[in-house]
């Protein structure tokens, strides 16, 4: 993933190093797609340095000067992998830390500097786009598996407070996939694939030139059985189209995206279980002499799944009129969900429609390289949808017990400046501006709620319904803030960058921590805390009225190259407030969201790409990360649950001949991992290994094979988060195990 040495192009190795690159032009109008300002109007030439005449090598000669942590990763590296997940993708991205949660596209865990980690699955902290126009919905939520890295011409990383410059109103950063052009990407391109567990694959893509536009079509198609015994099957489908439509001073761009994504969730596994055999799936508690023992969901009765289906509009235009770049973009996004949970929150169904619109604004004089000397960003976001809730009645849908039609809308103001200071040195002062509302309508009429529960000692035996009285779970929030950067940027030697940069940042909750089933068991229903008993009440919903989290960021960086060495290293140091935390019980069902006073956070991100011979190249990233709680009454300085400290990744190509290239790659977590706040249970550490190689056929025809988990690693890829956890639950998802995969790629 992290090279591509083929006969007919060389790139720069390190695909999340900023690399500055001169003195090769490149028609092209691969920035189009970009989050930077003022990134739509390269339509003659761009300056590219060296070799790396990539769409990504454009992006990163432009980051080169960018006062903040940013990242890129290139089709050229993520089409050495064979049937790429996003795990995959941005497993050499130091600082972006991807757990996968059943393999293959289904919802993995994806957080930056620990915002959003604690959910399951992970539905907020980072702002996600596609072509630079935003693909969260408008209360900030997002859907991990409709990414397709795959058909990605580069994907942009942007890490902590650097996110603020494209409107992004969340502590964690933002990622922007870029789709190919019929400029960027020429030709038509057929790949197919065969793994294993049933795992099928077939991608494409071709592109259409005329005189007046131009255009591009693509496919991915993806299904798989799992490694899981049980409810693991998994298929993915995405279509998606762009035209540019160059115009006097700029181009225009149209797209379109649909992606059809579907899974089951196999669940977590005991630590004893999982070490025994981990394809089996959990069955739920199991009770003996009255005392209960493996709390956790019963995935064979309750068939936990996810059903996705979005389909997502936009446009972009941009002028370039002298010193000034206007970028104008608005898309829509329709969405369907539905979401069966085990038991104890049922079926989760969310129908709607969301809209976006930015407005970006960059002063770049001539004799200005690099960044703007002013640029400001408007984006303006709005939303509803119809949401209801049923029981989970043996892996079908049962009675509904809610009713809620969603609201929302988030708008943010950026200015910022960079000032040249004399010596290749700059000042960027920045402050952006946050407004956001949250409004849930609850539109059950009925006077109770249905409960349902099954016999905890028999739990395939369905007992008697019940009823809780309806307590209307309406809300209406409001959140604003201001978030004030300053940052200094500076050049220590030819080719190298360091920045320091100061900030408060801002993100307020979604309505996924405003609100959520409450009251279920692994045995019974929301509202239904003693499943024998069905008079036994509890609130079958939580709103807590939470708080926007905030943090206070201090972080420094280098990054630069010299030779056939390229680096890339960031430290940061945050103060959190109101740190937003959902939290679990013992048997891992919702209990509520909820603010924590004081949280700290700190870490460490860091690549390194180096050649060591003409065709042997390398590349390792490392990503320390310490979240802790400041003197919590409950929790003390204990670590944040679900946050590996160490997560190290190399990888080494060799380039045997013209035609073959071979890749080892290796993934290790050195320490252990705590599953919940309280600290008293932890996931193990682990060293995972693949082996890739690409053999060029001829131009055209090239084979591709990969062998995932060579030693066969047993290891849990990801847990559950909880709050507080048994020694014996079952929160523990276990990574696949060897796999084998090959494919052919057609090029013509």
């Amino acid at each position: 993933m992290l090279f591509r040495k083929s006969p007919n192009r060389h790139v720069a190795w390190g695909p999340t190093l900023c690399l500055p690159i001169a003195g090769l032009l490149m028609a092209t109008t691969a920035m189009g797609q970009s989050a930077q300002p003022g990134a739509l109007i390269e339509l003659e030439s761009i300056t590219v340095t060296g070799n790396d005449a990539s769409t990504a090598g454009a992006l990163r000669d432009r980051m080169r000067e960018t006062p903040g942590a940013a990242a890129v990763v290139g089709a050229e590296e993520i089409e050495e992998i064979p049937n790429p997940t996003f795990s995959d993708a941005m497993a050499g991205v130091p600082g972006v830390v991807v757990q996968e949660f059943f393999g293959g596209n289904d919802q993995p865990r994806f957080q930056i500097r620990g915002s959003g980690m604690q959910q399951n699955p992970t539905e907020r902290g980072l702002m996600v786009l596609y072509n630079g126009m935003q693909v969260n919905r408008a209360d900030g939520s997002y859907i991990a598996g409709l990414s397709a890295p795959g058909l990605a011409d580069a994907i942009e990383v942007w890490r902590g407070a650097s996110a603020n410059r494209l409107g992004a109103t969340v502590l964690g950063g933002a990622i922007n996939f870029i789709s190919p052009t019929a400029i960027t990407s020429p030709g038509t391109r057929l790949g197919f694939g065969l793994g294993s567990d049933g795992r099928v694959s077939a991608s494409g893509q071709t592109a259409i030139q005329g005189e007046r536009a131009s255009g591009m079509l693509q496919f991915e198609y993806d299904k798989a059985d799992g490694y899981r015994d049980l409810n693991n099957g998994s298929r993915r489908t995405v279509l998606s189209g762009n035209v540019e439509i160059p115009h006097a001073n700029g181009a225009t761009q149209l797209f379109l995206n649909y992606t059809d994504l579907s899974f089951g969730v196999p669940g977590p596994l005991t630590w004893s279980e999982l070490d025994a055999d981990p394809r089996q799936v959990h069955a739920g508690p199991v009770i003996t002499g009255g005392v209960v023992s493996n709390p956790g969901p019963n995935v064979p009765r309750d068939l936990p799944r996810r059903e996705t289906r979005q389909l997502l509009l936009g446009a972009r235009t941009a002028f370039d009129l002298g010193d000034h770049l206007f970028d104008i973009g608005v898309s829509a996004a329709k969405t369907d969900d539905s979401f069966r949970f085990p038991i104890s929150s049922g079926e989760r169904v969310t129908d709607g429609y969301d809209g976006n619109l930015s407005f970006r604004y960059s002063y770049l004089p001539d004799h200005v390289a690099g960044l703007p000397l002013f640029e400001a960003n408007l984006l303006v976001s709005a939303g509803h949808s119809d949401r209801s809730y049923y029981h989970n009645i043996s892996g079908s849908r049962g009675p509904q017990f809610g009713l809620n039609k969603l609201k929302a809308t988030t708008s943010s103001l950026y200015v910022g400046a960079n000032i040249p200071l004399g010596g290749a040195a700059f000042l960027s002062p920045s402050i952006s501006y946050s407004y956001a509302t949250r409004d849930n309508d609850d539109r059950w009429a009925g006077a109770t709620r249905p409960t349902v529960g099954y016999n905890p000692g028999n739990p395939t035996m369905r007992l008697p319904d019940g009823t809780v009285p309806t307590v209307s779970n309406s809300y209406s929030r409001s959140y604003s803030g201001w978030s004030p950067r300053l940052a200094l940027t500076w050049n220590p030697a030819e080719n190298q960058t360091a920045w320091v940069a100061l900030s408060h940042s801002f993100e307020p909750p979604t309505h996924g921590d405003l609100l959520s089933t409450s009251g279920g068991t692994p045995n019974s229903g929301s509202g239904r805390p003693m499943p024998p008993v069905p008079s036994s009440t509890a609130a079958a919903f939580s709103t807590p009225n939470l708080k926007a989290q905030t943090a206070n960021t201090i972080e420094v960086g280098w990054r630069g190259h010299t030779g056939s060495l390229a680096w890339d290293i960031t430290a940061y140091y945050s103060e959190l407030k109101n740190e937003i935390l959902s939290l679990r019980d013992v048997s891992g069902s919702p209990v509520s969201s909820m603010n924590a006073d004081r949280t700290r956070h700190s870490g460490l991100e860091a690549g390194l790409s180096f050649d060591l011979a003409s065709d042997v190249f390398g590349r390792v990233a490392w990503t320390w990360q310490d979240f802790r709680f400041v003197n919590d009454p409950v929790r003390g300085n204990n670590r944040l649950g679900g946050a590996p400290s160490h997560i190290l990744t190399a990888s080494i190509g060799w380039r045997t001949t013209d035609r073959l290239s071979l890749y080892a790659l290796a993934k290790w977590v050195p320490e252990e991992t705590p599953v919940d706040n309280m600290n008293t249970l932890f996931n193990q550490p682990y060293f995972v290994a693949d082996l890739r190689a690409n053999y060029q056929l001829s131009d055209t025809v090239a084979i591709v094979a990969e062998v995932g988990n060579v030693f066969d690693e047993t290891y849990a890829g990801s847990t559950l988060v909880v709050d507080r956890a048994r020694p014996d639950q079952a929160a523990f998802i276990p990574g696949e195990g060897r796999t084998f995969y090959i494919g052919t790629e057609l090029t013509f």
